[in-house]
């Protein structure tokens, strides 16, 4: 398995919309909420609170707007892979994904095209040094709060809100391995890195 995360590591992210699933016209992606335990607290995941957690965010590729990663849910990979797939390819960390957080509806202002998001909580387990998107995002582990201000997309902070309220209510991460989420199943295609739908707005 570590072999297969390092391939994937360093190989270009997926291109193309050849594979790209739809929902009623509406292009499907997927992504996630990476968090970690501050590191100076070493309870229990289950004795751990919303203040002792920290979210990573990472930039745009076009800007220095902040966002959670996310991307295309291609038809060669079930929703949990594929969440966990963009989070490799833009964040540079794989973990433990957890439930899913909900489903938003936006709107890319520059392409003016609408879009059905999937987004999942993931418990980060280890942090790349190098990733497909290195070169082109900058990630920073924040604080909740922090992450509230700072996030660009209205649809993402209502995913943060939904991460809050999950954990509040002992919601935790489900027990799986990194081999089971598939990361020995992922192929990826040779290709540049994609763009960011960036310029968002909730619609529904």
């Amino acid at each position: 398995m570590t072999l297969h995360i390092k391939k994937l590591a360093t190989s270009p992210s997926r291109s193309g919309r050849h594979l790209q699933r739809y929902n009623q016209g509406f292009r499907q992606v997927v992504g996630c909420v990476p968090y970690r335990i501050k590191a100076e607290k070493s309870a229990e995941i289950d004795e751990i609170s919303i203040e002792d957690l920290e979210v990573l965010l990472i930039s745009s590729q076009k800007s220095s707007r902040m966002m959670f990663p996310k991307g295309g849910w291609e038809l060669d990979e079930d929703i949990g892979l594929a969440a966990s797939r963009e989070t490799l390819e833009e964040a540079g960390v794989v973990g433990l994904l957890g439930d899913k957080l909900g489903e938003w509806i936006f709107k890319s202002r520059s392409q003016e095209k609408q879009h059905e998001a999937s987004m999942f909580s993931l418990l980060v387990k280890e942090e790349l040094e190098v990733w497909p998107e290195k070169d082109v995002r900058h990630r920073v582990w924040m604080t909740i709060d922090e992450a509230r201000e700072l996030c660009s997309h209205l649809w993402m902070k209502e995913a943060l809100e939904a991460f809050v309220r999950q954990f509040a209510n002992g919601q935790t991460i489900k027990e799986e391995s990194l081999a089971s989420c598939g990361f020995d199943e992922l192929r990826l295609s040779i290709g540049e890195p994609s763009s960011d739908e960036e310029d968002c707005y909730l619609v529904r």
